[in-house]
C-alpha cells in the first residue's frame, strides 16, 4: 500500500503568523474600544433620562446644573434627587482606583476586563428590575458602574480623553482641527479624526438609547450589556495569538 505523505503547513502557518503580526494590536488605548465605550456612555446617559425622571448617570455636569437650577426654584426635592448619582460616581471612581491596587490586580491581574465584565453584569440585572423599583436606585447603580468606566479608560491611543462625557474631547477635536489646518500638523488631522470618531459613536449611543428606551423600556438597557460584551471581546482580540507558532 502506498504510504501517503505528509502535508507539512509550516510555511502557510508562518505566512499567516507573519500577517496578523502586522496588525494593530487591540488595547485599552484603541479607537476601537473607546468607539464601544463612547456609545454606552451616550447610550446609559439617554436611558435615565428618558426612563428615570430626567437624571444624567453618566454626566454629573448636567445633574450639578440641574440641582443648582431646581434648588434655586425652590424645587427642593427635585433638585436633591440629583446629588446621589454624584455621590454614586465618587465612588466609582474610588473603586476604580482600588483596581488598580497591587493586592487587588494579584487576584484580578487586567482591571480593564474585569470593569467591562462587570459593567455588562450589572446592567444585566438592572434591565431586570421592573418598573416599580425606585428610579434613584436605578440612577446611582448605573452612575457608579459609568465612573468606574470613566476612571479605567482614560487614554484614547496616546491622548487623555473621556469615555462617556463630550465637552472635553469636543475641545481635544477643535484643538485638534486648528494645528491640522492652520499648522499643517500632520498628527492634528490624525486626532481631530479619532475623537471625531469617538464624539459621533456618543451621539449615536444616545439615539439608540432614548429611541430603544421609549420602545422596549427599561430593558433596552439590556443593548448596552451586549455593547460591553463586544467591546471586552475586542480587547481581548490580538491578532497575534490566533495562530500557533509554527515548530
Amino acid at each position: 500500500m502506498e504510504k501517503i505523505q505528509k502535508i507539512n503547513f509550516t510555511p502557510f502557518t508562518k505566512y499567516i503568523n507573519s500577517s496578523f503580526a502586522k496588525l494593530p494590536r487591540i488595547t485599552a488605548e484603541s479607537v476601537a474600544l473607546g468607539i464601544f465605550l463612547a456609545f454606552v456612555g451616550g447610550f446609559l446617559d439617554a436611558y435615565t433620562y428618558v426612563s428615570r425622571d430626567g437624571v444624567f448617570a453618566t454626566s454629573q455636569t448636567g445633574n450639578l446644573v440641574l440641582l443648582g437650577v431646581e434648588t434655586a426654584q425652590g424645587q427642593w426635592d427635585q433638585g436633591f434627587k440629583h446629588i446621589p448619582p454624584i455621590l454614586a460616581f465618587v465612588l466609582g471612581v474610588a473603586v476604580a482606583e482600588g483596581l488598580k491596587h497591587p493586592k487587588i490586580t494579584r487576584t484580578f491581574p487586567f482591571p480593564a476586563r474585569t470593569v467591562l465584565l462587570l459593567e455588562s453584569i450589572v446592567l444585566v440585572f438592572v434591565g431586570t428590575w421592573p418598573v416599580e423599583v425606585p428610579n434613584i436606585v436605578v440612577t446611582v447603580t448605573i452612575a457608579f458602574v459609568a465612573s468606574v468606566q470613566i476612571s479605567s479608560f482614560r487614554t484614547l491611543v496616546k491622548w487623555p480623553y473621556n469615555s462617556a462625557m463630550v465637552t472635553g474631547n469636543l475641545r481635544t477635536a477643535a484643538q485638534a482641527a486648528y494645528t491640522a489646518l492652520v499648522l499643517h500638523d500632520r498628527q492634528g488631522i490624525i486626532q481631530f479624526f479619532d475623537f471625531t470618531v469617538i464624539i459621533l459613536s456618543f451621539l449615536v449611543g444616545a439615539f439608540t438609547g432614548a429611541l430603544s428606551t421609549i420602545h422596549y423600556g427599561t430593558k433596552a438597557i439590556w443593548i448596552a450589556s451586549i455593547v460591553l460584551v463586544g467591546a471586552l471581546l475586542v480587547l481581548n482580540a490580538n491578532p497575534k495569538t490566533l495562530i500557533r507558532k509554527a515548530k
